[in-house]
């Protein structure tokens, strides 16, 4: 128990920060590594023993807004002495709040004031405008791009520069753009950690690992402290390396902001490592510190862990409290095919049915929804639900580039077990389509065309049996051939017989019977009916026809 509580508190503990020099630049390194709650208690203490200074007001508004937390923005800004707030570097923290807030004609106000003539002198005063344009929703990306430009005249050795203009371009979706500004900083200054991580960034979005992994390792080879390339490698490795993803996870926690969802992420990884007695105390300590209420993902990480450990019951138990205390926006597909499994393994298939169909739903990728379709066929299937288990092999094959000719196969006999014969009909056709020199596909699409004609009045089954029987004569020694052999030569004996009165010919095909099976004795019964009604037609016949 001492060990548990001890990776609890490591990853929670932090430095306080009180003990930490309370200045300027110490603000700014918080700001840099991404710190911004650090940033936020360093900077509110400054402006308390140092209020006139403006530039602290404007870091401050720049951690809360980074933060994501701008709500109490306004009431901290409120605080500040008169004096200070014709300043420039806050009258960019007052317009970066407003234009945060979505008032942009008053936010330009404040930027216009601050950037008077002296202003757009100042390349520090030139690139808050630009961050505040480039992080809010309401920002000007390309007045930012703009102002940028002038601070880098000014400043043309200065890596921050150049990447807070690729973030700019970035914004607007143009890598390429970005790259070459990221580029133009790293030239600057290589071991820019902040500029490797952003070249990394753009590889993230276009799916390039071998790319985005070989910036985040330089950007951390230059600053083994820049948590954010931590995070990313982390984030990385947890779904290929769940290892590696723990090493880099431990490193980001120890580098960055005490965070509680940190904790969660923890007891993530410890049942991704297969920990999951470990992962389930964790878990259990959160929700004893805070209320399980609002830390509802830690009962699905216990039930994922009691399914680890191939305890259903408990699974079941601990996803129900998820799911009783988790907002849905929050639910995903996965939490609903979890569900569905465990209510098939109780033996609950109407439960099951109900949450993969909710999957399916929410799955939003085609070619994501095809395991959910086979599992939702194979519990109809056992429900003898023929007509559902069809509706779901159907969807599993079409488009599926995996599907087998065993699909396929299996989509048609549901169908016809359905009684949907037009349905069965075409899929055995499709089948004899793609697969022409197996048998299968003829011998199942004469069973569906004689269900359809159960009086042979139309003989639809008669191409399809003539045609197997083709394919297979060859080989009657084969067990199945054998099987089909007599089935086909009695159904074509039964039509010639009742609807043609060929009886000769239906004769000859019990005959055929007979070559491959000489102690039928169907076969034999209805040969000698048929010899004698031949005989007597032809006793009874002028012309001694042989019907």
């Amino acid at each position: 128990m001492q060990m548990k509580k001890a990776s609890l508190l490591l990853l929670c503990g932090a430095m306080s920060v009180t003990a930490m020099s309370q200045t300027i630049q110490d603000a700014k390194k918080s700001l840099y590594y991404e710190r911004y709650n650090t940033a936020k208690e360093q900077l509110q203490h400054i402006v308390k023993t140092d209020p006139a200074n403006a530039e602290s007001w404007y870091l401050l508004s720049k951690a809360y807004i980074m933060s994501k937390d701008a709500a109490p923005l306004k009431q901290v800004l409120a605080t500040s002495p008169a004096d200070v707030q014709s300043a420039p570097f806050y009258q960019v923290a007052y317009g970066s709040y407003l234009l945060n807030a979505g008032n942009k004609d008053s936010a330009r106000y404040y930027f216009d004031q601050a950037l008077d003539k002296k202003g757009q002198k100042n390349p520090d005063l030139l690139a808050a405008v630009a961050n505040a344009h480039i992080v809010t929703r309401a920002g000007d990306v390309n007045y930012a791009i703009e102002l940028l430009n002038k601070a880098i005249d000014r400043d043309k050795k200065d890596p921050a520069l150049y990447t807070l203009l690729g973030d700019a371009f970035r914004k607007l979706g143009n890598g390429s753009e970005a790259y070459k500004v990221y580029s133009a900083g790293l030239d600057k200054d290589g071991k820019y950690a902040a500029g490797l991580y952003r070249m990394g960034k753009i590889f993230i979005s276009q799916k390039n690992p071998e790319m985005y992994l070989k910036y985040f390792n330089q950007a951390l080879e230059a600053d083994s402290s820049y948590a954010p390339a931590l995070y990313e490698m982390y984030y990385h490795y947890y779904f290929t390396d769940p290892q590696k993803a723990m090493a880099y996870f431990k490193q980001y926690v120890a580098k960055s902001d005490p965070d509680k969802d940190n904790d969660v992420l923890y007891t993530d990884l410890l049942y991704l490592n297969k920990q999951y007695q470990a992962a389930i105390a964790n878990a259990r300590q959160l929700l004893d510190r805070n209320s399980g209420d609002s830390m509802p993902r830690l009962y699905k990480l216990m039930a994922y862990s009691y399914l680890g450990m191939e305890d259903t019951t408990n699974a079941m138990a601990n996803m129900n409290l998820y799911f009783a205390k988790e907002a849905d926006s929050n639910k995903v597909a996965k939490d609903y095919e979890i569900m569905g499994d465990l209510y098939a393994a109780a033996g609950k298939p109407d439960s099951a049915i109900t949450c993969y169909v909710r999957t399916v739903d929410m799955v939003k990728e085609p070619r994501d929804k095809f395991p959910y379709y086979k599992k939702l066929a194979d519990l109809y299937k056992d429900q003898k639900d023929y007509l559902n288990q069809a509706k779901y092999l159907g969807l599993f094959y079409t488009d599926n580039t995996k599907a087998s000719n065993i699909d396929l196969f299996n989509w048609g006999i549901a169908t016809y077990k359905a009684e949907d014969y037009v349905q069965a009909d075409t899929v055995f056709g499709t089948y004899i389509q793609k697969y022409p020199e197996q048998a299968f596909g003829y011998y199942w699409r004469a069973r569906v065309n004689s269900a359809m004609d159960s009086t042979m009045e139309k003989g639809a089954a008669i191409p399809w049996y003539k045609q197997l029987i083709t394919m297979i004569e060859d080989d009657p020694t084969n067990k199945t051939n054998k099987k089909w052999l007599i089935e086909s030569y009695g159904y074509l004996a039964a039509y010639e017989t009742n609807q043609v009165k060929d009886y000769k010919s239906a004769t000859e095909n019990l005959k055929k019977i007979l070559e491959i099976d000489p102690e039928n004795k169907d076969a034999q019964q209805y040969i000698a009916i048929l010899e004698k009604k031949i005989s007597a037609d032809n006793n009874n016949s002028p012309s001694g026809s042989n019907k």
